[in-house]
């Protein structure tokens, strides 16, 4: 078993289109950019649970669309592996919007909340209702 427990399964990639579960007035963003991905030639960057991606409003207040943030992974639908072996998937992909410093924009965070987002963002794990 060496080596499983930092390899992520990423379920989401740029262009995906997913719900913001937070109560900032957007409602469906879309993936520009996944900050920190270092990939390979002529691939596309992908992200998982936990990753921080620049985001377009695409659907939402008039004030919010066609604008850019950055936003955490907190659900996907691609079932990943976790290091005690148990696999894990959600019915839907789902992201929350945030400042660069991982701040929260919104003050809740609707449906559960990925544990391995919450280990790695403090102010997502204060906000989300349900941890799993």
């Amino acid at each position: 078993m060496k080596g499983l427990a930092g390899r992520q399964t990423r379920g989401l990639q740029i262009g995906s289109k997913c719900p913001c579960v937070d109560n900032t007035g957007a409602k469906i963003v879309e993936i520009v950019q996944v900050l920190k991905y270092h990939g390979t030639k002529r691939r596309y960057p992908r992200a998982g649970v936990g990753d921080m991606v620049v985001v377009s409003v695409k659907k939402g207040s008039p004030e919010m669309r066609k604008q850019l943030f950055p936003a955490v992974i907190v659900r996907q639908k691609r079932p990943f592996r976790r290091p005690d072996g148990l696999m894990v998937s959600f019915a839907e992909n789902a992201v929350v919007l945030t400042a660069p410093n991982g701040e929260t924009k919104g003050s809740d965070i609707k449906g559960p909340v990925a544990k391995e987002a919450a280990e790695r963002w403090s102010r997502i794990a204060a906000t989300a209702s349900i941890i799993v």
